[in-house]
């Protein structure tokens, strides 16, 4: 008889706006090559094929072998793209992407190339849901709340959600009651419904949380040396950053896949409401299915060394997963990272990496 699989993430953010949703992805990579969580599916709120594409990029090189030698198979992901809202591209995302080998070949490859390569998000998360067991899924947010609404709104996906979500956590918002936020102000309206109809838990991370807790940019030359090339690293390096990084994303992501290793300290229950000028309001109750987290000083220094240690972790390549009796995936058909049908069956694998270019 098998196990628990690992807690399954799905990750939708806004890459672009903030670099730590890159070193998020990367933290991810990691729990998920410790198996300790299933990355299922990325969907980015950015409309920016840029932002998508780099997603990708980040993507196969997990899914490739380390110390260079990029030519291993893979899984890698579908990537959600929202096609609302304003595009950003800045620097963190294109210059890693116009990197080439001296060969001329691009130095982290992807195959999201026009919007038709990536996934409507709502298809995209539904159908990462309906793929896994019940109540193993954490659904980490880091940015607007549009796209988890817009599939809230599907016809059965609240009670899909009730059975399959263990938790939501929302980077985001500043708690118990603090200043307006970018990821709710992109859309008030969205989040106001986020917090009011979402049938399973909530945390909320706040800017109390990235206060005190931040990605030192020293690691970038010693933890991360290991590899001549890394695209959270460039990504860092083109955002300009030359202080620590407030680690909102990545201890959101932290505490997601590990949230009773005592990282951080849990409020009471409660309720979350969000005003019309973006800003979340927390009001204790019992019965409330709303907390946030706090940062015990003790603890700062274990947060930062353990975001350091994950997400400078080499890649750990393994075949695709398939569940017992799945058929493995045929290359002649189309697959998961194509975008899906609201009336689709589900897409439970995505293709192997391509073989990525080496450094």
């Amino acid at each position: 008889m098998m196990g628990k699989p690992p807690l399954g993430v799905i990750f939708d953010c806004d890459l672009g706006h903030s670099v730590d949703d890159a070193i998020a992805l990367a933290v991810l990579y990691a729990l998920d090559g410790k198996d300790e969580a299933r990355l299922l599916a990325v969907s980015v709120s950015n409309p920016s094929l840029a932002a998508a594409a780099y997603s990708d990029a980040v993507g196969r090189f997990y899914a490739g072998a380390v110390s260079g030698a990029f030519n291993a198979q893979g899984r890698t992901l579908p990537v959600g793209l929202s096609q609302v809202g304003k595009a950003v591209e800045p620097p963190m995302i294109t210059a890693p992407l116009a990197k080439k080998t001296p060969e001329g070949k691009p130095l982290y490859p992807h195959e999201i190339n026009t919007v038709i390569d990536t996934a409507d998000p709502r298809a995209l998360i539904r159908n990462a849901l309906t793929a896994q067991r019940d109540e193993n899924i954490v659904l980490l947010l880091a940015g607007p709340a549009t796209g988890l609404v817009s599939m809230m709104a599907l016809p059965g996906a609240k009670e899909l959600i009730t059975r399959k979500v263990k938790l939501l956590v929302f980077a985001g918002g500043s708690y118990p009651n603090g200043k307006a936020d970018a990821h709710i102000q992109a859309d008030v309206a969205a989040a106001k419904k986020l917090f009011a109809e979402w049938p399973t838990p909530i945390v909320g991370v706040g800017t109390e949380v990235a206060d005190q807790v931040a990605f030192p940019i020293a690691s970038l030359d010693t933890e991360f040396a290991w590899s001549q090339a890394h695209p959270v690293v460039d990504a860092i390096r083109a955002s300009g950053q030359t202080k620590d990084i407030p680690a909102l994303t990545p201890s959101a992501a932290l505490f997601a896949v590990r949230p009773d290793q005592g990282f951080f300290q849990r409020s009471a229950p409660g309720t979350i409401v969000i005003d019309d000028g973006g800003a979340a309001k927390f009001t204790p109750s019992a019965s409330g299915k709303h907390t946030y987290l706090t940062v015990d000083p003790a603890q700062r220094e274990k947060i930062v060394k353990t975001l350091v240690e994950l997400a400078s972790a080499k890649p750990v390549v393994r075949a695709p997963r398939r569940r017992p009796g799945q058929v493995k995936p045929d290359p002649a058909k189309p697959d998961a990272a194509k975008p899906q049908q609201l009336g689709a069956p589900p897409a439970t694998e995505s293709k192997p990496a391509v073989p990525a270019a080496k450094p």
